[in-house]
């Protein structure tokens, strides 16, 4: 990095957190800080909602995912704007009647004291395990791309969220989430148009496209029944309406940004916005990915994209396999880019050489070989290592291929996004913490201005939780699928908890207490078993709480019926 890249960086990050920071420092009341009084309008609310989901293993993990894998991760979301009409349809209305801090307070009303607090500590466990993740995930990628400590990374983001977090509140977050989301979107444009103009002469985009279609980069839609296939239309359509469905309806992380609205109206519109919006603004960066993979079809590329492996196999004995494996690689890139470019000459006249095709796809898959024996070659040489390299894709491009000040620009997008997400996971869970635990089962009568203070204090435990798991956790598997497996594993049974206080009155509250807690037991032995994709823990979840709450309740009915 240039010096002009440090000083963008460093005044984009400053200017956020002092931002954020007098903009809100007068917060007065309990009311203010976890709801910013009610006062958003629909598009705070959308952009609150979207900056929210959008964290930075949205911008390093998606990229990675379509360059590897394609397009077909864009089905993921297929369920999201169903879910956020059935939210604005029967979520909403039911928090606004009993105007709620958190959606877990809804739950009290419908049922007693103890489902909520189930429903809380659900909510606790996945997002106190999730948090230390969002900031963990761009820190060892920073750290291992350019040689930064990744224990100071991680601390320096958990410092600089909790700085105006602590201060404002949920204003603060709303406030800086504009200005976070906009300098998102306009550097994700600004690689977009990059990555355009880097192209060979004679490519155009559509002819790219056609290069990533030959590498079934471009294939959206996958039919398949197989429920062991990760992502298809109906996991999109099934688990993951179920899914979003629970994140957004049950998730205090996003339910505390529409809780922000002015009114159910303006609530409502924001969560459309967001489901109107959120489809095209993956699909762009699934493509960023794939225009990153066409990129690599005319430039050299890394045989393995994480330098920390590459630097511990190097300086290894299994470095003369390494080595070996480099040079056929070499060989195969140089080939590849030949075949390339006389298969673009051939787009460009309108004529699709399946010669040409057929090469370029069977060096494709050279390439992939090669990769994989590189991986075995790493576990060799370290068997702990991560060899999940797709997360490091979008910043090696980032650093190696940008111009100088776009790098630090970029670089701010990343830490931004982080800093966005993690604002409102802290908040939420401060707010939960203090609402549903601490004012309700220990101090129940407090003025305001103690309340406050707890929050801001809990916020504060919450951010040195966070920034502990971050120092301590191991890197597995896509990082924007593992944290959809954490939420999975727990989502399916929060939502089913509230689909029973919509829709099953009659159930009491002891029956859906012990079904929630039985059919949780049964989702982790379901995904330990690895019976079906993650996705469809969600829907099962759901289901198993129902039938188990139903289940229970017709055999206390029973029973209080033979008693009689």
């Amino acid at each position: 990095m240039q010096n002009l890249d440090w000083i963008i960086l460093s005044c984009t990050l400053l200017f956020i957190v002092v931002y954020g920071t007098i903009k809100t420092r007068k917060n007065s009341n309990f009311n203010e800080y976890v709801i910013a009084n009610r006062q958003s309008p629909s598009w705070a609310v959308a952009l609150s909602v979207m900056a929210t989901q959008a964290s930075a293993i949205t911008f390093l993990s998606l990229p990675g995912q379509a360059y590897h894998d394609g397009m077909g991760f864009i089905q993921f979301y297929f369920g999201l704007p169903l879910a956020m009409i059935f939210i604005c349809l029967f979520f909403i209305p039911a928090f606004y009647k009993y105007n709620v801090y958190t959606a877990y307070e809804f739950l009290e009303k419908k049922f007693d004291v103890k489902v909520r607090s189930l429903a809380t500590l659900l909510f606790l466990t996945q997002r106190g395990l999730v948090i230390g993740f969002t900031i963990y995930a761009p820190s060892i990628i920073l750290s291992s791309l350019l040689g930064w400590d990744l224990k100071l990374l991680i601390i320096s983001i958990g410092i600089l969220v909790l700085i105006y977090t602590v201060s404002g509140g949920s204003k603060a977050i709303i406030i800086t989430q504009k200005h976070q989301m906009f300098l998102i979107m306009s550097g994700m444009f600004l690689v977009f148009f990059i990555l355009l103009n880097s192209f060979p002469d004679s490519l155009s985009l559509s002819n790219a496209l056609g290069i990533a279609a030959a590498n079934k980069k471009m294939d959206l839609l996958n039919f398949s029944t197989d429920p062991n296939e990760r992502y298809t239309i109906w996991n999109g359509l099934a688990g993951g309406f179920f899914l979003m469905l629970a994140y957004f309806g049950t998730d205090q992380t996003q339910v505390g940004r529409y809780l922000t609205g002015k009114s159910i109206q303006e609530s409502r519109k924001g969560l459309l916005i967001n489901g109107l919006l959120k489809i095209p603004m993956q699909f762009f960066i699934l493509l960023i990915g794939v225009l990153v993979f066409i990129f690599f079809q005319f430039h050299s590329t890394p045989l393995h994209f994480n330098p920390t492996n590459v630097n511990q196999v190097t300086s290894s004995s299994f470095e003369p396999q390494y080595s070996k494996i480099e040079d056929e690689f070499k060989d195969v890139l140089v080939e590849k880019k030949e075949i390339s470019m006389l298969y673009t000459g051939q787009l460009y006249q309108d004529y699709n050489n399946p010669i040409l095709k057929e090469k370029m796809v069977s060096l494709a898959s050279k390439e992939r070989e090669l990769r994989d024996e590189a991986k075995q070659i790493i576990l060799q040489a370290n068997p702990r290592a991560e060899i999940n390299d797709k997360d490091y894709v979008f910043l090696y491009f980032i650093i190696n291929h940008l111009p100088t000040g776009f790098i630090g620009l970029l670089l701010a997008v990343i830490f931004s996004a982080a800093m966005s997400a993690s604002a409102s996971e802290l908040n939420a869970l401060a707010a939960t913490t203090v609402n549903d635990i601490y004012k309700r089962n220990i101090r129940k009568t407090h003025s305001e201005s103690h309340y406050l203070k707890a929050t801001k204090i809990f916020t504060v435990i919450w951010g040195l939780i966070a920034i502990a798991i971050g120092c301590v956790v191991p890197l597995f598997e896509n990082l924007i699928q593992m944290v959809n497996i954490v939420g999975s594993v727990f989502y399916g049974v929060l939502l089913g908890i509230f689909i029973v206080a919509l829709f099953f009155k009659r159930l009491n509250s002891n029956a859906v207490f012990w079904g929630a807690i039985v059919s949780q037991v049964s989702v982790i032995a379901i995904y330990m078993a690895e019976l079906v994709s993650f996705l469809w823990l969600n829907f099962i979840g759901v289901l198993l709480v129902i039938l188990f709450s139903s289940l229970l309740n017709l055999k206390s009915s029973t029973a209080r019926y033979l008693k009689n």
